[in-house]
């Protein structure tokens, strides 16, 4: 995972990698063994036009929308990511997927209509058609998903996110415009 944030692909980092993990595969391949690979994400900086990196910060969206609830309860929605490694020279536990749990005097609709209209948001789906179009549990989901479009990234509140170590471009988990 590391070089795919670090390098991207067609650059000598990635390149000699590449090399090396072909290296790698030959050898097992000869031992006769079969070889399956698979990716857990595309590879497109994460960046607006003047190379800062381009995110969606939705605790702090949905706290400017809704408000903070009280003393005790810092935000009336609960944005979850599923991505939550604090490595910052990798994505600093930013990614293009999140899932909303809203108070339950929101409705989920409007909501999705709203959000829908930021830049940068690829697809906003209430529970039922996100479990649909993703195949997943929907006892398991927020009330809405989110999906970002292929250059930016969702974070929660930008205080939670330190991008002081990124040294490269933002490279970040890809969403649904990485499938291909």
């Amino acid at each position: 995972d590391y070089v795919q944030h670090k390098h991207a692909p067609g650059t000598t980092g990635a390149n000699d990698f590449y090399a090396m993990m072909d290296g790698y595969l030959a050898q097992l391949e000869a031992l006769g063994c079969v070889i399956a690979l698979t990716a857990d994400h595309g590879m497109n900086a994460k960046v607006a036009m003047d190379g800062t990196p381009d995110v969606i910060y939705l605790q702090d969206w949905f706290d400017a929308w809704l408000g903070a609830a009280d003393a005790h309860i810092v935000s009336k929605a609960r944005v979850i990511l599923p991505i939550t490694d604090p490595y910052v020279v990798h994505h600093g536990a930013l990614g293009s997927f999140a899932t909303i749990y809203l108070p339950a005097d929101t409705d989920p609709v409007k909501a999705c209509e709203k959000l829908q209209a930021e830049q940068g948001i690829e697809v906003v789906l209430t529970r039922a058609q996100a479990a649909e179009k993703f195949e997943l549990p929907a006892d398991r989901l927020g009330d809405l998903v989110v999906v970002s479009e292929y250059d930016t990234v969702l974070g929660t509140a930008k205080s939670k996110h330190d991008l002081s170590g990124l040294d490269v471009p933002l490279r970040s988990h890809g969403g649904i415009s990485e499938q291909r």
